[in-house]
């Protein structure tokens, strides 16, 4: 690093492992093994056609890929091609799809054949003419439909690697990757992390938990998750392999756990919960898992008891960070003893900030808050990226600078904490309307927006499902102020627009939405009518 002019890049520790470790195992995807080597062929590959094909200045490369080579090997690949990645998820509407690659700029797309069935559709959305790479299929007769506009580069055009040298350093401001969190406005917010941002966060887990190359990752999370990066590159960074966890076992891992011998495991707690009713949790069943962490949601006390009686040899710890402080930014580490005594109401706490970063409790008044109170948990450092991506009315909201602590900028959470004697943070709630379901980011108000849309009224409204076991497992609806519902018309509306995550499981008509004393919905008179409505 010379000044803060340029840092490492984030593709610096694949390139070492794969120099150090090249006929180690990499990565295990779909029922095939890569060793480093073979990976950084495919990446590098992949790189040289995003370079070599067609000019494109744009610091940014789209990723259309699910759980496949090209998923793995396209995040390498637009890396050392000197761009940061945007992850595209399959499984998301179309529409949604477009909005984020339109939103993110980009004019390079990279396609896993996994793909391929939607593929037409989202090229038939863009009007930008995209370079679209698509490194496993070999010929155009494969594509469905044939879109003159756009153009395409396959897999027998792609040159193949010839040493291609592998970025060392970057630019301070170079984005690493570019996420979409749910949006209030109905329409997602891009979060652009740094090399600046995500180099320290890789560092630090690498060194906490002792990282070595015989190490085994679960790869649980989709790539549009970002606690996806912790796992790609905290493995990669030691020479560790990394397992993708097969969409049949994502929700009940149990025995993909055991059968691949894993030392490291990340996941949101809702796992634990759906693994304990499944009867899939039984003291000892996890022997290999060295270290185990969780993130995305409220870890339950009870939960974590499971889960280090079924992995006794693991250190349990609770992660906490939202996708603007860069994967996670703080840890609590359980302790059988003593941890129960600690949490507050039957939450695990968030705990401390790692090193090089900073956690302050405000109030109203955007003033620290006395150890004991409550208040909205603010977060600075070197892993808190700068704003929202081109989107400068939300970041002034977000981003800010706090009364007495200079010029320093502090991303406000919108989650309220306590903050113990001992500095430890206890997460307590929301501020706002945001839920998280299965560990995914959502905004009650864009769900709202969509359903204004579909259903042709104002007066819709969402509310979180009710969950004995703390994690949010959807949302249900009511709706009031049309004449007629069409249930099934409105919820295929909705899944066209919204990831499925984020889909109301039933709609509810009224007569009219319950108001508060303040003339605002009353959310909590309809989540008691939730419990009283028989599933």
């Amino acid at each position: 690093m010379i000044g803060e002019k340029k840092i490492r890049n984030l593709i610096r520790g694949f390139a070492q492992s794969a120099e150090r470790f090249a006929e180690r195992p990499a990565l295990v995807v779909d029922r095939e093994r890569l060793s480093y080597g073979q990976l950084s062929c495919k990446a590098q590959s992949i790189a040289l056609a995003i370079l070599k094909t067609e000019e494109d200045p744009y610091p940014l490369a789209a990723l259309l890929a699910y759980r496949s080579v090209t998923a793995y090997a396209g995040v390498l690949g637009i890396l050392a091609s000197g761009k940061g990645y945007v992850p595209l998820n399959p499984k998301f509407p179309i529409e949604r799809t477009r909005t984020m690659l339109l939103l993110a700029g980009c004019s390079t797309l990279v396609v896993g054949t996994e793909c391929l069935r939607e593929l037409p559709a989202l090229l038939a959305r863009v009007d930008r003419r995209l370079l679209v790479v698509l490194p496993e299929v070999a010929e155009p007769m494969s594509l469905p439909a044939n879109f003159p506009n756009h153009r395409f580069v396959f897999a027998d055009e792609i040159p193949s690697a010839n040493g291609l040298v592998y970025p060392t350093a970057v630019d301070s401001g170079a984005v690493a990757y570019l996420m979409f969190t749910s949006g209030s406005t109905g329409v997602p917010k891009g979060v652009p992390i740094y090399h600046r941002n995500v180099r320290p966060y890789v560092e630090c887990i690498c060194d906490r938990y002792e990282v070595t190359a015989e190490d085994r990752f679960s790869q649980q999370f989709d790539q549009t998750f970002d606690l996806s990066v912790h796992d790609m590159f905290v493995a990669w960074e030691r020479g560790a392999c990394l397992f993708s966890v097969p969409e049949r076992s994502v929700m009940a891992p149990a025995k993909f756990i055991r059968e691949q011998q894993l030392t490291m495991w990340f996941s949101v707690p809702s796992v634990i919960g759906l693994l304990s009713r499944m009867r899939l949790l039984s003291p000892n069943c996890f022997p290999s898992l060295r270290c185990s962490l969780f993130c995305g949601e409220p870890l339950l006390a009870t939960q974590a008891q499971l889960w280090q009686q079924a992995a006794p040899h693991s250190i349990v710890e609770n992660l906490y960070g939202p996708t603007e402080t860069t994967i996670a930014i703080s840890h609590y580490r359980w302790d059988a003893d003593g941890s129960p005594r600690e949490c507050v109401n039957g939450i695990v706490p968030i705990g401390w900030s790692f090193a090089g970063q900073s956690a302050c409790v405000i109030g109203d008044d955007r003033q620290a808050v006395a150890a004991g109170n409550s208040g909205e948990l603010c977060l600075a450092g070197s892993q808190v990226t700068t704003g929202y991506w081109n989107n400068p009315e939300k970041t002034c909201e977000q981003f800010v600078r706090l009364a007495g602590m200079g010029e320093r900028l502090w991303y406000r959470t919108g989650d309220l904490v306590q903050q113990d004697e001992r500095g430890c943070l206890h997460y307590i709630g929301r501020t706002d309307q945001q839920i998280k379901i299965r560990g995914y980011r959502a905004e009650l108000q864009e769900i709202e927006a969509v359903l204004r849309k579909v259903c042709g009224t104002e007066e819709a409204v969402s509310v979180p499902l009710p969950s004995s076991n703390g994690s949010t497992e959807g949302v249900a609806a009511f709706v009031s102020g049309t004449a007629e519902l069409d249930s099934d018309r409105i919820l295929s509306s909705c899944r066209q627009l919204l990831p499925d995550y984020m889909v109301p499981w039933k709609i509810y008509s009224v007569k009219e939405l319950p108001l508060n004393a303040n003339g605002k919905v009353d959310r909590s008179q309809l989540a008691e009518r939730l419990k009283g409505i028989p599933e």
